[in-house]
């Protein structure tokens, strides 16, 4: 055990750090692309609402490694899509980045959906009113709906970050290196201590997602939205 901790002890906090930055620049980027998504799902505009209706059933139901291996391989192999610089970290950052993208592009999706059902619980009332004193449908949408949808879906939010982070695991398969990656490295060195690497990896993963879950529960206690 010794040995093994020897060897794993030192990696679990640069992995786990991976894992962490990950699921924020890909939780700031989904919420982003989440929200015009649902803003477009709402519109009055058909073109819109049909693009958002079909980007989401789309991409929401296909599996995520397939996405991930679709921007690894797809846009960066195929189409020489890159987005890092050229220099000595070209791989690790372009890998990094393309796993953030893929994740936006899905988590986007629950995010959009969790966001609708919150303007769902806005009474049409308002919306009615706002427009009857002139205000466009952006400004409907952005001072008097969205502020109470968002508010309305801070726990379900809570939940589609849970998931993110989890998902975070699939980054390994285009070398990220994230948690899962370290844990298998350390399976392939210390495979007669399967059950202590797993407990470990899943220690730190319980550490982080009970974390997220205990700021959201509180968060939306805080900023309920009480009628």
């Amino acid at each position: 055990m010794s040995e093994l901790w020897d060897s794993m002890g030192p990696q679990l906090w640069p992995a786990f750090w991976v894992t962490i930055k990950l699921t924020i620049y890909s939780a700031i980027g989904a919420l982003i692309w989440g929200t015009v998504l649902a803003a477009m799902k709402v519109s009055p505009v058909p073109v819109m609402r049909g693009f958002a209706t079909v980007y989401v059933n789309i991409v929401r139901n296909t599996p995520l490694t397939l996405i991930v291996l679709f921007c690894s391989v797809g846009l960066y192999q195929n189409l020489g899509l890159a987005l890092a610089a050229e220099n000595s970290s070209f791989i690790q950052t372009n890998n990094f980045r393309l796993a953030v993208l893929a994740f936006i592009l899905y988590t986007a999706t629950f995010v959009c959906e969790t966001l609708r059902s919150g303007i769902n619980t806005v009474p049409v009332g308002q919306a009615e009113a706002a427009r009857s004193i002139g205000m466009s449908f952006p400004q409907v949408l952005g001072l008097v709906v969205l502020p109470q949808a968002m508010r309305a879906v801070i726990a379900p939010m809570g939940s589609v970050l849970i998931a993110l982070t989890k998902n975070t695991t699939i980054a390994s398969i285009i070398g990220v290196a994230e948690a899962s990656l370290l844990m298998k490295t350390e399976l392939e060195s210390h495979g007669s201590q399967i059950l202590a690497i797993f407990a470990i990896i899943a220690v730190g993963f319980m550490i982080i997602t009970l974390a997220e879950g205990a700021l959201f529960g509180w968060a939306s206690k805080r900023w309920v939205v009480r009628r």
